[in-house]
């Protein structure tokens, strides 16, 4: 794996902490980190984005960010455990590995991977 797509793997990590900040914030501080989260997320996807196609990491950020967020409700916020929504999961998480396997990699002029 190379760095790119490491930075996508951290844009959406960041991605999980804005979403939760959107439901959760009630102060100043919970709304500033929940910008800061934002930004990091957009900006580090977007770097990620200029050397692999971009619809593939927007793809994968958003799983991986929603696969995050449902598992973040279930293990912080007290969200019920259904099986279903576990093999949906899954699911999803396998289409992810399957973009990720199938996208070849665009090489920037003066960049090696």
């Amino acid at each position: 794996m190379n760095k790119h797509w490491i930075m996508v793997f951290i844009a959406a990590f960041f991605e999980v902490f804005w979403v939760i900040g959107l439901k959760h914030a009630d102060d100043v501080w919970d709304w500033l980190g929940t910008g800061i989260s934002i930004a990091i997320s957009f900006y580090v996807m977007l770097r990620a984005s200029r050397a692999l196609p971009v619809g593939t990491v927007y793809a994968v950020f958003v799983g991986l960010g929603t696969v995050g967020t449902v598992l973040a409700d279930i293990l912080f916020f007290g969200d019920m455990f259904k099986i279903e929504k576990m093999l949906l999961i899954l699911i999803l998480l396998i289409g992810i590995i399957g973009l990720k396997i199938v996208t070849g990699e665009k090489v920037l002029e003066g960049e090696e991977s």
